[in-house]
């Protein structure tokens, strides 16, 4: 006979996260004295305290913090069975909520929530954009339903799905002397070591991507500035304040426009993927399966034609493993 009810792991999540019995009752519909209630019988029931008071507020102690992931990942089956055996799934309004890095979430992602708004009309998004450090963990913490993610999964417990391929180009302003320097020589590593670098804040895919791919050859890479935003530093190196690498989706239409150039080097091409990344062992809800599913057909289209920048030619974009080498 069992002695807990989703009921009572669900308010026991909730304590967690607000840290009182009276902020969770308003996340769980119930008076302050239920929920106390409830979370006192969830305890009886298990024979274990789960929370210490520390002053005002309840703190998880080494029990508790051993029950949470294990009561997020019941209560998130619990609801992919509902969506997926609810009779009237079909015509309901359901939400996903999906956490993708700043690059994804601007430049890759629009287009996948245009088609994905076709196809299911019922099916809203709740999209939360962040670094991806901030995207793993929220993904492991059960925030979101899934992530999207530039780089590497350094998370225990991820399942982690290429998606996209990417490539990373260095920029300067059109106007640069760089620009001129490397139209009549490709530039070398002392150049590069030189320039003035504006780099992501650490954390985020593209700083972690950008430093494996440059450390190897640079062997240094100081920053002259860092910026919470990959966009912010594409402006900032249009206005001439320095050079960076940055993803070809991102500096596409600047590059187009003339404000900014791809600078020839003498170092191997750059690729890192982009990944989706979800709880091991987590169900797809038929909603989660609609957004992949999108995702992976605007893989396709991607793939149907080939990205040109400038006088600079890349193939299609497409899934595989992340590399720097030379351009095949």
């Amino acid at each position: 006979m069992l002695h807990l009810t989703l009921r009572q792991l669900e308010i026991f999540c909730a304590v967690a996260q607000a840290g009182s019995t009276v902020a969770a009752a308003d996340a769980v519909a119930l008076s302050q004295s239920a929920t106390s209630a409830a979370l006192q019988q969830l305890e009886q029931g298990m024979g274990v305290q789960l929370f210490e008071r520390v002053g005002r507020r309840l703190a998880l102690n080494d029990a508790g913090r051993a029950l949470l992931p294990e009561a997020q990942s019941l209560l998130e089956q619990a609801r992919g069975i509902e969506q997926a055996f609810s009779a009237r799934a079909a015509s309901l309004p359901v939400r996903l909520r999906v956490a993708a890095s700043t690059t994804i979430g601007t430049y890759a992602l629009p287009a996948v929530l245009a088609a994905l708004a076709r196809s299911h009309p019922h099916l809203g998004v709740d999209l939360r954009i962040a670094n991806t450090r901030e995207v793993g963990e929220a993904v492991q913490s059960l925030d979101v339903d899934l992530g999207l993610i530039e780089g590497s999964s350094h998370w225990p417990g991820l399942e982690v799905e290429p998606w996209m391929r990417d490539e990373l180009v260095i920029v300067a302003a059109a106007h640069d002397p760089l620009v001129q320097a490397a139209g009549q020589r490709p530039l070398g590593v002392a150049a590069l070591r030189a320039a003035r670098w504006l780099l992501r804040e650490p954390g985020s895919g593209t700083r972690e991507m950008v430093e494996h791919a440059l450390l190897p050859h640079l062997r240094q890479l100081p920053a002259a500035a860092t910026l919470g935003s990959s966009e912010a530093i594409a402006r900032c190196v249009s206005q001439g304040l320095g050079i960076s690498c940055l993803s070809r989706v991102l500096v596409q239409a600047l590059v187009a426009s003339g404000e900014l150039a791809v600078l020839p080097t003498t170092l191997p091409r750059m690729w890192r993927d982009f990944s989706l990344v979800q709880r091991a062992g987590k169900r797809h809800s038929p909603a989660l399966s609609a957004f992949v599913q999108a995702c992976r057909a605007q893989t396709g289209a991607v793939q149907t034609g080939a990205v040109h920048t400038g006088a600079v030619q890349t193939g299609a974009v497409h899934t595989g493993a992340v590399h720097t080498g030379a351009a095949r």
